[in-house]
């Protein structure tokens, strides 16, 4: 299994384990059907999401061509997200995780295939 870490000012810190979705079947299912994640899954291509039909909420990271993160946004489920021009890449893990890990904007995320 993959894994990430940020850059952010504090440090690496641990990696968190990583889903990629790198499919269009798998970006299409994405986190539907589940009742959770531990860690986080990985959309690409993608620059936007929806949370119809998912069952708990979730913190959106919006990543740009880099890996640097555009912009975070916690979805309630039954939302429709709108697209970013600029991202190209897109985080998902159950709400409160990125905060937790140091996703915000401005930070860059590197993927650690495993």
């Amino acid at each position: 299994m993959a894994t990430f870490t940020t850059d952010t000012t504090e440090g690496a810190g641990e990696p968190v384990p990583l889903e990629l979705a790198a499919t269009a079947r798998s970006r299409r299912r994405g986190l539907l059907g589940r009742d959770g994640i531990e860690g986080a899954l990985l959309l690409r291509p993608a620059n936007s999401v929806h949370t119809l039909g998912m069952r708990f909420a979730i913190d959106v990271a919006y990543l740009d061509r880099t890996s640097r993160v555009l912009a975070v946004r916690t979805m309630r489920p039954g939302r429709l997200g709108l697209p970013r021009p600029r991202a190209r890449q897109v985080l998902e893990a159950e709400a409160g995780a990125m905060e937790r890990w140091g996703v915000r904007r401005g930070a860059r995320i590197a993927v650690q295939d495993g």
